[in-house]
């Protein structure tokens, strides 16, 4: 019986990922591929080739997000999207959703910002005990002028599901900032701390705890 449970452990171990990848993929194909819908059906390929080819859509959605982004790199286009912006500010409802959207696009996806770019150790929920977290500011404004210290926010998220999580102001003197890259960082959160990204200590020159033996690198 352990046998045989080891051999179906190993074939979920092949399959569910690869069937994950498979199901992923096809809904992210799937979703661009409604961008062909902003063609006139004349126009679109399976008017002129006769056949649907799954992955067009991927091609014209790049095209326009290209194609957007210079045209809102210029002068003309930043006036444009401060005009919009502007109209999206003067709705009640819309400007709410429209704000949070683009606040959230801009911490993940700016280049010019630090947020989700650094991960970081705390000591959460108390004293003692270490949580991986992510920096998502370190401006507060008023929370760190009424803390009267230099505080940064934190997003500690749950596991395996990392999209929930807690926000926590912590000041920088007990923040650790770790090596780890982010992405490596949600790999250990979504597998219960199973899956633990190599590292190589001598990165460090000082490390306040000595290493097990045989720990140079993760496991």
């Amino acid at each position: 019986m352990k046998a045989l449970r080891r051999y179906i452990v190993a074939g979920i171990l092949v399959w569910l990922p690869l069937g994950l990848t498979i199901v992923l993929l096809r809904f992210a194909v799937r979703l661009m591929d409604r961008s062909l819908l902003l063609l006139p059906p004349q126009y679109r390929p399976e008017a002129i080739l006769g056949i649907h080819i799954p992955g067009l859509g991927a091609i014209l959605t790049v095209i326009l997000l290209l194609i957007t982004g210079v045209l809102a790199a210029n002068f003309v286009g930043r006036a444009f999207v401060g005009g919009w912006e502007s109209l999206m500010d003067r709705i009640p409802v819309v400007r709410s959703i429209y704000s949070a959207a683009k606040n959230f696009a801009e911490i993940v996806f700016s280049d010019s910002s630090n947020a989700f770019k650094r991960v970081l150790l705390i000591e959460y929920p108390r004293k003692g005990i270490y949580s991986l977290a992510f920096q998502t500011s370190a401006e507060l404004g008023e929370v760190q002028g009424r803390t009267g210290e230099d505080v940064t926010c934190c997003f500690v998220p749950t596991t395996p599901n990392p999209t929930s999580g807690f926000i926590i102001i912590v000041p920088k003197k007990d923040v650790t900032v770790l090596d780890m890259e982010v992405d490596e960082a949600l790999k250990m959160i979504i597998s219960l701390g199973v899956v633990v990204p190599p590292w190589r200590n001598d990165k460090t020159p000082e490390l306040p705890l000595n290493q097990p033996a045989g720990s140079g690198e993760g496991t």
